[in-house]
């Protein structure tokens, strides 16, 4: 089954979470030159698989052909193979602005805010803080192209890494200037620190300067962090982290809370993407009510967290999601937002018709802050 373009009835919708598949030769092109040797690559083996090469080495986390594979949405049949090449399995929009602009078009969306595909699987296993920015440098540099004559309509945020937290607030800082409306970080830190350390308050502190959000979407993890207690497993495995990968950025989330980071910048807008939306309402249930006893002495919290979340945070939801819609007004409809993960085949195809269940339930002043009015407002669209 193809991904079908369905025309969503309502205008004003806004995609708070698509994606981008980057051209092979990103980061040749667009690292520096003293980088470049070290340029991350598409490198293909003796068999015809195609698989990552980072920093000189071939990836141990991206199973080799799986490359192919990473604009599937809506394919339900595709299998890896010296057949399945990335570059040649580019879907519609997906790695061309005008063809971008002209999905929207069709779907009826204003505008999507992008980000990135090859950009989600390296940094688990880069760990040199110099070769990371670069990594992340570059990106930067060619989604803002990317966007820059779109009108607005494809808006571009920073790949940010933690490993060097002062050159992260530099490139944030860099990248912003130059058309990107925010920036992302992943779920882990090679450093172990929660993000709510003070040690990454410089990035905190500079996207409140610029007055840019911050999100947490989730990424390929290292071995370390990677939400599996569970041995024996095959490729059931691939099923157990799609449904449980969202801890690591639960754990991230949690830290920014238990650590102070959104006591201490209380201007900060803090988000939590990809990882659907229905469970931060028993989340932050479950904060206030340990926020009331002993276990909270010492912990940096001045406010009940769900006032801290309704002040300053947003989390993008799932279309398919079925029981998120009823949370949403009792935690704070100024906080919610969705997304469609076009083109990445953990998700289904027909989101349109998912969305239209997803609103049913909302007032309309509700419904039009999730669908778009949201979005608009965090990024300062």
């Amino acid at each position: 089954m193809a991904y079908e373009i369905i025309r969503f009835p309502h205008d004003g919708t806004v995609d708070a979470d698509g994606h981008v598949l980057e051209p092979a030769t990103l980061w040749e092109d667009y690292l520096e030159a003293r980088h470049r040797d070290r340029a991350l690559r598409i490198r293909t083996d003796d068999e015809g698989l195609e698989y990552l090469e980072l920093d000189g080495r071939p990836s141990q986390r991206t199973t080799k052909g799986v490359l192919g594979l990473l604009g599937a949405m809506g394919e339900t049949n595709v299998k890896r193979g010296p057949d399945r090449r990335y570059m040649d399995h580019i879907p519609y929009g997906a790695g061309d602005p005008g063809e971008r602009i002209d999905l929207l078009d069709r779907e009826n969306l204003e505008l999507t805010v992008l980000y990135p595909t090859i950009g989600l699987l390296w940094e688990c296993e880069v760990e040199d803080p110099e070769i990371s920015v670069a990594y992340t440098r570059a990106y930067n540099r060619w989604i803002a192209d990317f966007c820059r004559d779109s009108g607005g309509r494809l808006v571009a945020t920073a790949h940010l890494t933690l490993l060097d937290p002062e050159a992260a607030a530099e490139e944030l800082e860099r990248a912003v200037a130059d058309g990107c409306r925010g920036g992302w970080v992943a779920p882990f830190t090679h450093t172990r620190k929660p993000h709510g350390h003070p040690d990454h308050d410089v990035l905190f502190a500079k996207a409140c300067e610029l007055d840019v959000p911050l999100a947490i979407h989730p990424t390929y993890e290292p071995k370390f962090a990677i939400p599996a207690r569970f041995r024996h497993m095959g490729r059931e495995r691939e099923f157990f982290y799609n449904v449980m990968g969202r801890q690591g950025s639960q754990q991230a989330f949690l830290s920014m809370f238990t650590m102070g980071a959104l006591e201490r910048f209380p201007q900060l807008r803090l988000g939590v993407l990809e990882v659907g939306c229905g469970w931060v309402g028993s989340f932050l249930d479950r904060m206030d009510a340990v926020f009331e006893t002993i276990s909270a002495t010492g912990v940096a919290l001045q406010h009940p967290p769900s006032e801290i979340f309704r002040r300053q945070c947003f989390i993008s939801g799932d279309p398919d999601e079925k029981i998120a819609a009823y949370t949403i007004d009792p935690v704070g409809a100024d906080c919610f937002m969705w997304a469609t993960d076009y083109p990445h085949p953990d998700h289904p195809g027909a989101w349109a018709h998912a969305l239209e269940r997803f609103i049913e339930p909302l007032g309309e002043k509700t419904r039009r802050k999730v669908l778009g009015e949201n979005v608009k407002r965090i990024y300062r669209l």
